[in-house]
């Protein structure tokens, strides 16, 4: 994909499949928006942008020397994982919920809650060193300008996501049943395996 516009969009497609799962950093926005209001969620968020630049910076600036000349088996295993990824998330959006109530709230600032529960958190770490790594060196190969294209565009959905999350704790009422958040999810994981195996199919020769 040469498009910068096509990148943004899969970048937030992408990072919509990771921003909408259950895990620690949604725990930490939703405790933090009792009584920070919706500005709680940016600013969890925030402290999750601050783990991912140096990330985004170890595999830009490292890896991508490193895997020079291995682009077709770097797509390869990203189009797996993302099958694998997609799989894993249409099983656990049947189950899926969002507690807008945590038994344990927490009082750590938002910025620093958002640093902690992303670097605490496997499956963050499991992501970036699998699909994470695979997309962001293949949106590299087409320039500097699409990478940018495609972080903004994970970055896009991270903040609109806990945007939306926390202004419907604010406001008393999340917009979004338990139902329909299970079919989004479970939406996403369908487009995961569907853009897998397109991943796989072009670096074939």
């Amino acid at each position: 994909m040469s498009d910068p516009a096509g990148m943004v969009a899969l970048g937030f497609i992408i990072g919509l499949t990771g921003a909408l799962a259950p895990g620690p950093t949604l725990v930490a926005a939703i405790n933090a928006s009792v009584k920070g209001g919706w500005t709680a969620g940016p600013k969890v968020v925030l402290g999750h942008i601050f783990v991912e630049i140096m990330m985004i910076a170890l595999i830009a600036g490292g890896l991508s020397v490193v895997m020079h000349g291995y682009s077709s088996y770097i797509a390869i295993i990203g189009g797996a994982a993302l099958i694998v990824f997609g799989i894993l998330t249409i099983l656990g959006a049947r189950q899926a919920r969002i507690d807008l109530l945590s038994e344990q709230p927490q009082h750590a600032e938002p910025v620093i809650a958002g640093l902690v529960t992303s670097v605490s958190n496997p499956y963050f770490w499991i992501w970036w060193l699998t699909l994470g790594s695979a997309l962001l060196l293949g949106a590299l190969e087409g320039g500097l300008i699409l990478m940018i294209a495609f972080i903004a565009g994970h970055w896009g959905a991270d903040i609109s996501w806990y945007t939306l999350v926390s202004a419907g704790i604010h406001k008393g009422r999340f917009f979004l049943q338990q139902r329909k958040y299970r079919i989004v999810l479970a939406a996403c994981g369908v487009f995961l395996i569907a853009f897998g195996g397109y991943y796989i199919v072009s670096a074939v020769p």
